[in-house]
């Protein structure tokens, strides 16, 4: 994947690792680059190196790590784990700057995120939409939280889903909520 910017290709890396082999690595690797060029192009993030790691699993390893890291032992849809804490300390303000962290940096790790198929193959079902549509937006929503967005309370949380939205549409997804 890379953005354009001053007139110069910039890389950003994707590091996928398929850890159950219902996933298939060049349909995830074209989810990511959907998902991820979204919230970049958006949130105007381009010119360095940025790198994040996605775990491609089922719903027995997403429940070890929402056991393990957030003390919920059952699957969830997908997790997320920011390498920098930009969460604002205002409920419903933007987050901070990534650039004000990473300025100098020319590859810049914005985190991991793990993501089940059970659950999202589950959920796009009950729902009637397609599978491909709801893992780009679980893709948005974690990658957000890459950059400091959260729904830990009802601002951030309307901010949040407001921001998936808007950038559904762009991708001519129909709103979840």
């Amino acid at each position: 994947m890379y953005y354009l910017q001053d007139g110069c290709l910039m890389p950003a890396s994707i590091d996928i690792l398929i850890d159950d082999c219902r996933w298939k690595a060049d349909q995830l690797t074209a989810l990511c680059d959907r998902a991820f060029g979204a919230v970049f192009a958006d949130q105007g993030i381009n010119g360095k190196g940025y790198e994040i790691s996605v775990m491609a699993c089922d719903d027995g390893r997403i429940a070890q790590l929402n056991g393990d890291f957030r003390s919920k032992p059952t699957a969830t849809n997908v997790l997320s784990w920011p390498a920098y804490e930009l969460f604002p300390s205002v409920p419903g303000e933007p987050p901070a700057l990534l650039t004000a962290v990473t300025s100098n940096s020319m590859n810049i790790e914005l985190g991991d995120i793990a993501i089940s198929f059970d659950s999202c193959q589950r959920e796009a079902r009950a729902v009637q939409i397609a599978f491909d549509d709801h893992v780009v937006h679980l893709l948005i929503h974690s990658c957000l939280h890459l950059l400091g967005y959260g729904h830990e309370n009802d601002a951030d949380a309307a901010r949040m889903e407001s921001l998936e939205t808007r950038l559904l549409e762009t991708l001519g997804i129909a709103d979840p909520y």
